[in-house]
């Protein structure tokens, strides 16, 4: 992959990879040329597969964006911040992100859900 870009600069995802959580969601943004969607496609689900049998992975779901948009998002849930760090620094997937075309840029955060009374469970 081209590059990874921050949602936060204040607080990358180095950063959030030390914090001790669990679960954790990873939100990733993929912006890329309209060009590339195949590549991108072929790339994150060959990803998707790594991941699905990495320990600790839940679920993902990728999302495209309406229209003639050519950006993405994924949601992808996690046991804990320990079980993602081990699966997104692992050698095999590293090699990985060389197949992503050029155009491609990763806006990767990690969340936890929030308890909102009467609206949403944590």
């Amino acid at each position: 992959m081209s590059l990874l870009k921050s949602l936060d600069e204040k607080f990358p995802l180095e950063r959030q990879l030390g914090i001790a959580a669990a679960p954790v969601v990873l939100i990733n943004l993929f912006a890329l040329d309209a060009a590339d969607e195949s590549g991108f496609l072929d790339a994150w689900t060959d990803d998707a597969h790594f991941m699905k049998q990495q320990p600790g992975f839940i679920s993902t779901q990728l999302h495209r964006a309406i229209g003639d948009s050519p950006t993405y998002l994924n949601y992808a849930v996690w046991d804990s911040t320990e079980a993602f760090r081990a699966a997104f620094t692992h050698p095999e997937f590293v090699a990985k992100l060389s197949a992503y075309p050029s155009s491609a840029v990763a806006s990767p955060h990690l969340f936890r859900k929030v308890a909102v009374s009467g609206i949403c469970a944590a």
